[in-house]
């Protein structure tokens, strides 16, 4: 029997990502994992009200999502751990600035950069609902067929409440491919 644990937000794990914004001439970096999809052309980075990063966005109306690696999370998790506020995050990560002007970390495996659509508040969060303008991938990280192999790119995951990092873990089944129920 399942017991009811409260009203708990259960929808993870989720990928961990670094956004990104200008700020005046330089970027500006945040770790954030409450993204979500809302459609096959739209996405959600949701922002405590109080970041620092929020007044970039909303200035640009342009974010990068840079989803993080193994390799760059202790860089990432710093990114999280400063306000921009206190500390130029300018330097954290080298990074290009992508076609719409956002800054692309060069080391992220996968990059999407975004238009801000709309922005959705709830108590003490921002919501920012984004277009994807451009979508950059390491070629590495492309199957035979051009596609993300999320295999090969390995995007770490963050779990809440215990804030703890995941390895994405084995295939186990392609979707729609059970074709009946199981039996028990």
């Amino acid at each position: 029997m399942k017991k009811n644990v409260g009203s708990l937000l259960a929808l993870y794990p989720t990928p961990v990502t670094v956004i990104g914004a200008m700020n005046g001439g330089k970027p500006t970096w945040t770790l954030v994992a409450h993204v979500g999809i809302i459609g096959h052309d739209r996405v959600l980075v949701s922002l405590a009200a109080p970041h620092f990063i929020n007044r970039c966005i909303k200035e640009t109306k342009k974010l990068s999502i840079n989803l993080v690696d193994e390799a760059m999370l202790p860089k990432a998790d710093y990114a999280g751990s400063v306000s921009g506020a206190k500390a130029d995050k300018s330097a954290v990560f080298e990074y290009d600035l992508g076609e719409a002007g956002t800054p692309i970390i060069r080391e992220s495996p996968l990059t999407m950069e975004c238009r801000v659509v709309d922005i959705y508040n709830t108590p003490g969060f921002e919501s920012f609902i984004c277009a994807i303008d451009n979508t950059y991938v390491d070629e590495m990280n492309l199957n035979e067929k051009g596609k993300v192999d999320y295999g090969a790119l390995k995007p770490v995951l963050f779990e809440f409440p215990t804030y703890q990092y995941l390895r994405t873990g084995k295939v186990i089944g392609r979707c729609l491919s059970f074709k009946k129920p199981l039996e028990k």
